[in-house]
């Protein structure tokens, strides 16, 4: 069992730089505390998502890490030229020693599609075309591609990354047949689903993998989950409460802007809701073993995917609970899970 990271990078209120300067505080502490990887979303003209240029953003966690390993999840790749990604990717992946991870899609919110010129029924083939460019771009010395959006003739590829043959490639799963499609590709994946939802993805991904790759180790199947810890019951749930609403606002901001709702639905509105639906985990670090060992379990993962900083949460409260986590529950969960 290894622990991630997942980090909407959402507003928290605070001055921009500010707010920057408390985040890469943070990712330092992931860093010394052996967490595996830091996960980060991509999004546009919302306060969802203030890492609208991933690969800037991650420079600089790649300058403030020694081990961490990091990336996107997701690129929104209908948004980028295929051959500007390759490059970022392959400069990333040189400058950390080969920490670079790279989460792909096609982008959950058509409104952020929209918004930079581009039509949204576009989406599923503009994401394939610049999928296939980039992991040629990512493995061979020269890009040849005749697509509808684009064409390239023996372009060559002066960059290349320093993990062979590239970076770990990684999705969000929602369905069991793009769980299967990620295991006959060697895709890690993540859920933010159920973890009774998440375990027909898990078995769908085993049996397509043995399909596949026979009895070659497992790569990684995340569950994701805000997690909060606190010396309290009462202390970690009054935090979590307060930090969500304003993580919901920021969720709902650009859906609410144009008078419309979320791709997959509406969020619950309360911490508690997602407690109970399994999607919230914050209590003392008794309480959070209990409960994140038994969700794990269920799913099936073997990736354990935090979002420990959300919403207004300031830069001490964060690092508490995260200490919390470090100390008591990281080790807990992971003796305790085959």
């Amino acid at each position: 069992m290894e622990f991630g990271i997942f980090d909407h990078v959402d507003a928290s209120g605070v001055p921009l730089q500010e707010y920057y300067d408390s985040r890469f505080k943070i990712v330092e502490a992931y860093d010394r505390a052996g967490f595996y990887c830091y996960h980060v979303a991509e999004h546009h003209a919302t306060p969802l998502g203030l890492a609208a240029s991933p690969a800037v953003y991650l420079s600089g966690v790649a300058q403030r890490t020694k081990r961490l390993r990091f990336g996107p999840l997701v690129y929104t790749l209908p948004l980028y030229h295929p051959l500007r990604i390759t490059e970022e990717i392959c400069m990333l992946d040189q400058m950390s020693n080969g920490r670079m991870q790279v989460g792909i899609g096609r982008g959950i919110s058509p409104l952020e599609t929209k918004g930079y010129g581009i039509d949204p029924a576009e989406r599923v083939a503009r994401y394939e075309e610049t999928r296939q460019v980039m992991m040629q771009g990512l493995t061979q010395k020269a890009v040849n591609f005749h697509g509808k959006f684009f064409t390239f003739d023996n372009v060559p590829m002066e960059l290349e990354p320093f993990q062979k043959p590239h970076p770990p490639i990684w999705i969000g799963a929602a369905s069991a047949e793009s769980a299967a499609r990620a295991a006959r590709n060697g895709h890690n994946f993540v859920s933010l689903s159920t973890s009774a939802d998440t375990r027909e993805l898990t078995d769908s991904y085993r049996a397509a993998w043995k399909d596949t790759h026979g009895d070659k180790p497992l790569p990684k199947l995340g569950l994701g989950r805000f997690i909060v810890v606190a010396e309290t019951d009462a202390a970690a749930r009054a935090l979590a409460r307060r930090a969500y609403k304003r993580w919901h606002d920021s969720f709902h901001h650009l859906w609410r802007k144009h008078g419309t709702v979320p791709t997959q639905g509406e969020r619950a509105r309360e911490f508690d809701e997602i407690m109970d639906g399994g999607r919230g985990v914050a209590g003392t670090p008794e309480t959070c073993i209990k409960m994140l060992t038994a969700q794990l379990m269920e799913a099936g993962t073997n990736y354990s995917v935090g979002q420990f900083v959300f919403g207004d949460m300031s830069l001490a409260e964060a690092l508490g609970s995260i200490d919390l986590f470090v100390r008591h529950v990281m080790p807990a969960v992971r003796q305790s899970l085959p």
